[in-house]
């Protein structure tokens, strides 16, 4: 119990940047706060925090620390949630975000099945491409699909996703598959243009990203239209694995290029707090992460 005392304690001062302000959040004598570094710095045998009069600063092995501390103490009240959360019924009113292809296919038909398991739920569904504001628009749960690296969002991992190029069987036969990246020049590429510009699409190539810049005589700004394209056979697309699994399980289109294929694109759900997650929010998580983790789930569409 002191050890964790001591390392709550600890995580509470390093994020409030004093002694006195850590001991009036959990209402004991500054000189208690102190005490319980004295002592958790002393079992460590190492220095945690600079102090001063005026300021307290981490030093590197404290910094260090302290990332483990705040993942520890995450993990263990949100296992105490969950053994809380057990006889207790999600309710309310539960507004989700996701892009409007993604939410058709993949968030919208899960819905029902969650909703039987939740009574006492209602939810909003809200389609659409831009990144929405959770806080300012009172949005509980955001689904994106992105390389996440803002720091500021929170976010649960829910399933992997990666571009791939892809092509109907007819497609390939006319016209052969590229076998490297400066073949696809050689090849009509359906792009993808929200705003008059196209996108270059994305490889790994020598340990490094590249993008290409592609051409041919088709481009939209609607990923469904390019997917029926590509199904048609009227040239090669970089779709997401979302997008195209069931496709390419079935053999409508094959992919190409695989070996050039780069990370990132996961799929995350997104809030805006951590701390004291409302049941409703944590259990429509658990349910998408649940069933995306089906091994058959991608490949039926």
């Amino acid at each position: 119990m002191d050890q964790f005392k001591q390392i709550s304690t600890f995580a509470e001062v390093a994020v409030r940047g004093s002694l006195s302000a850590a001991a009036r959040a959990e209402g004991v004598a500054p000189a208690m706060i102190s005490r319980r570094l004295d002592a958790l710095e002393e079992r460590l045998g190492v220095k945690l925090l600079q102090r001063t009069t005026r300021k307290i600063a981490l030093t590197n092995e404290g910094s260090s620390f302290l990332e483990d501390c705040q993942r520890i103490l995450s993990e263990l009240e949100e296992a105490e949630s969950s053994v809380a959360e057990r006889n207790a019924s999600a309710s309310g009113v539960l507004t989700i975000s996701a892009p409007a292809g993604f939410g058709r296919q993949h968030v919208a038909p899960l819905i029902p099945d969650f909703l039987q398991q939740h009574q006492q739920l209602k939810l909003t569904l809200s389609l659409n491409d831009r990144v929405v504001d959770l806080i300012g628009e009172g949005i509980d749960v955001a689904i994106r699909i992105a390389a996440l690296s803002d720091s500021s969002l929170i976010g649960v991992k829910l399933a992997d996703n990666k571009r791939v190029v892809v092509a109907a069987p007819s497609y390939l036969q006319r016209h052969g598959a590229p076998k490297t990246l400066d073949e696809l020049s050689n090849h009509n590429c359906l792009a993808f243009s929200a705003d008059g510009s196209q996108r270059g699409w994305t490889f790994r190539q020598s340990g490094k990203n590249v993008t290409i810049k592609v051409d041919g005589n088709m481009v939209c700004n609607d990923g469904e239209v390019l997917h029926d394209w590509a199904i048609s056979g009227q040239g090669l697309a970089w779709r997401s694995m979302w997008e195209v699994g069931a496709e390419i399980e079935s053999g409508k289109l094959v992919s190409v290029l695989d070996e050039y294929t780069a990370p990132g694109n996961d799929i995350y759900a997104i809030f805006a707090q951590r701390r004291h997650l409302p049941l409703r929010i944590r259990a429509f998580v658990d349910y998408l992460r649940q069933a995306y983790s089906s091994p058959d789930y991608w490949k039926k569409g």
